[in-house]
């Protein structure tokens, strides 16, 4: 199974596998970010705990070796600043992504830089021709990355779990970009993408 690389750049954003060894960095962001992510991420809550965080890049090694998802840190100049994924799970040829930035760290164009960035990688992969971003209505600064990105609003369907995070509305929202019509953002300079 072909693989997307274990780093990549966009801009000012480096994005990096998720490793064992990484637990302690994502607890650390993701405590300092958790009145940002309750509204919208149902695992994000008080209790959060060191032992969720390894739960979290352990399942993240799991996946990366059974193809199912690559998730990455969101750096800029070496500070981790946020998470994002590739996911399989919108079927046969596609790909999800998916992101979250520290609150301190929004408004700057990061996420809409890792998702490009994802976005570009996941279109180099033999045989995917579809990526999708999914979001709940109510979360509009989520909502605006696919449309800087040039994805198209496919539909808008109630969430078959219902609202699961405080924010929500309960109503996804599915963005599409198809390989064959989305203009692909910027590679990155030479020598800023390696090789998985």
């Amino acid at each position: 199974m072909n693989r997307p690389a274990e780093r990549l750049r966009h801009d000012r954003v480096e994005l990096r596998r998720w490793r064992y060894r990484d637990a302690d960095v994502h607890y650390r962001v993701v405590t300092e970010s958790l009145a940002h992510l309750v509204p919208w991420m149902p695992w994000a809550h008080d209790g959060y705990s060191p032992d969720a965080s390894l739960e979290f890049v352990t399942r993240c090694e799991r996946e990366w070796a059974e193809g199912k998802a690559y998730n990455y840190a969101v750096s800029v100049d070496g500070s981790t600043v946020g998470s994002c994924s590739l996911m399989r799970r919108i079927g046969h040829g596609g790909l999800e992504i998916g992101y979250w930035i520290h609150p301190s760290w929004t408004r700057q164009g990061l996420a809409t830089a890792a998702a490009a960035a994802l976005l570009r990688e996941a279109f180099s992969l033999p045989g995917i021709h579809v990526v999708e971003i999914h979001n709940d209505e109510a979360n509009e600064a989520s909502g605006g990355v696919p449309v800087r990105l040039g994805f198209t609003e496919v539909e808008r369907r109630p969430a078959i779990e219902g609202p699961t995070a405080p924010g929500e509305s309960g109503i996804e929202v599915v963005w599409r970009a198809l390989r064959a019509r989305t203009p692909l953002p910027p590679p990155a300079a030479a020598g800023q993408v390696e090789a998985g």
